[in-house]
């Protein structure tokens, strides 16, 4: 029996045999070195990205630390941001499917407090939130830590990154003392060993190799004059037509700026910055993340926490002045064993910055001309799915099953035409592909959804 199989861990069967359901088929890395600790009860550090599998490498352990029938709160995992937080709880879920009616809240902001209140009101096993919301509740006394077993800080270099420092210390002064805290960072700056030693006991520690094969992650510079660097983007995006990248820029004025000129160019593209409303950011992530927007244009401030599978492409439409914002961009593509293309767009002024990322990546980066890409083809680049926003939500009782059913039994859809499902509170979407999308929204208005009518619009 390999040792990266999930048998050899101390778990039971109908654990096993949910995780099996799942897919999960083989132990990544991180799980292989962490989870034997972490079922044993054992503090934990350790180094490991986003899209490394480490959410099962905690989620287990806090799982089997819970007791089904106390309807205390047993688990609590803190998160930078409220996407990343959303994930965590559904990936909990899907995980607690095999235990008796686990409830897992989720706590960030965007949300009404009363809202969640309501549904703390009613007990939970375990809770997934951003610091500040979390504390706003303990404020409240919404809930209380008395009975956790288990604290997990996911991604702590970043929730430090973004000012969290004081509202973990108050979170964690609020939890017993007789606990299982599991550390997750990307990186292990000051910041982070700080807390570990404050608040850990005899934490034993686990180190990831780089989280990339070079080789997956292939990388091209491209010189170019400031009035070129946007043009250029659209013009790799043609050349390249990669289905899903990521395109970072430096200020929110750059992001903007490029969206105006990629929309023109008839690609579809949206932007991620700290100026928009929490809606306009929830259906932007909504579309990117289900595939029916090309191109995400976003700073690195509002990419923080976002982790999108299948991601091609990453443009770096600016040279970060820092190097190892650098290697975050670029790792966001090339990920569970995918190759991934990075650009950087540089021009003579950023070549100090350039000669930073070399140092750091230890070689020369690969240069490549904007001659050598090739003109727009006559087939615009247009993403595989369109994204159909429902007007209802959780608050109708409306689940995610409901929307399949309308889509596949009621209007004749493929399974595999429908995309990503996301209920939220108020609005429910829905991914289709884009040869079905006139079928699936004007069968959708004139149908009903839960044996109600619903007005649905694409986005």
């Amino acid at each position: 029996m390999a040792d990266t199989d999930f048998s050899t861990l101390p778990l039971p069967p109908h654990v096993l045999a949910n995780l099996q359901q799942l897919g999960y088929e083989r132990m990544t890395p991180v799980q292989a070195a962490t989870l034997p600790l972490a079922l044993a009860g054992k503090d934990l550090i350790a180094q490991a990205k986003t899209g490394s599998g480490k959410t099962a490498a905690f989620a287990l352990p806090l799982l089997a630390n819970l007791n089904p029938r106390r309807f205390a709160v047993q688990g609590l995992v803190l998160c930078p941001t409220r996407e990343l937080a959303e994930q965590v709880a559904q990936e909990l879920r899907r995980l607690a499917r095999a235990e008796d009616n686990i409830k897992i809240v989720t706590l960030t902001g965007g949300v009404p407090l009363r809202m969640q209140m309501a549904s703390l009101a009613h007990g939970a096993h375990a809770v997934v939130g951003t610091p500040g919301r979390v504390l706003d509740h303990l404020g409240r006394e919404s809930f209380a830590l008395d009975a956790l077993a288990t604290l997990v800080l996911d991604e702590a270099d970043r929730m430090l990154d973004m000012g969290f420092a004081e509202e973990i210390a108050r979170v964690i002064a609020l939890c017993p003392k007789e606990r299982q805290t599991l550390l997750f960072s990307a990186t292990y700056p000051e910041g982070v060993a700080q807390l570990a030693a404050k608040f850990m006991r005899e934490p034993q520690s686990v180190t990831l190799a780089e989280r990339h094969a070079a080789s997956k992650i292939r990388q091209r510079f491209y010189e170019v004059t400031e009035s070129e660097r946007l043009h250029a983007v659209g013009l790799l995006l043609n050349h390249y037509r990669p289905a899903s990248t990521l395109a970072f820029c430096n200020t929110k004025q750059q992001c903007r700026d490029l969206v105006a000129v990629l929309q023109t160019q008839g690609f579809a593209a949206l932007e991620l910055h700290g100026d928009l409303e929490q809606r306009d950011r929830d259906q932007v992530l909504v579309q990117f993340a289900n595939r029916s927007c090309s191109v995400l244009v976003a700073t690195d401030v509002a990419a923080r926490g976002l982790d999108i599978a299948n991601l091609e492409a990453v443009i770096n439409v600016d040279i970060t002045p820092d190097a190892q914002v650098h290697t975050h961009r670029v790792g966001r593509t090339g990920r569970a064993d995918e190759a991934g293309w990075a650009f950087s767009l540089a021009s003579l002024d950023e070549m100090g910055r350039v000669g930073r990322i070399d140092e750091m990546q230890g070689g020369d980066s690969v240069w490549h001309k904007l001659a050598e890409l090739t003109p727009a083809r006559a087939e615009p680049l247009r993403p595989p799915m369109v994204t159909l926003q429902i007007l209802g939500g959780r608050k109708e009782k409306i689940r995610p099953g409901d929307v399949l059913g309308a889509l596949t039994k009621d209007l004749g859809l493929a399974f595999e035409q429908v995309g990503k499902i996301n209920v939220n509170d108020f609005s429910t979407y829905v991914a289709v592909e884009r040869s079905v999308a006139d079928q699936a929204l004007r069968g959708l208005n004139a149908g009903r959804v839960k044996g109600k009518s619903v007005k649905v619009r694409a986005l």
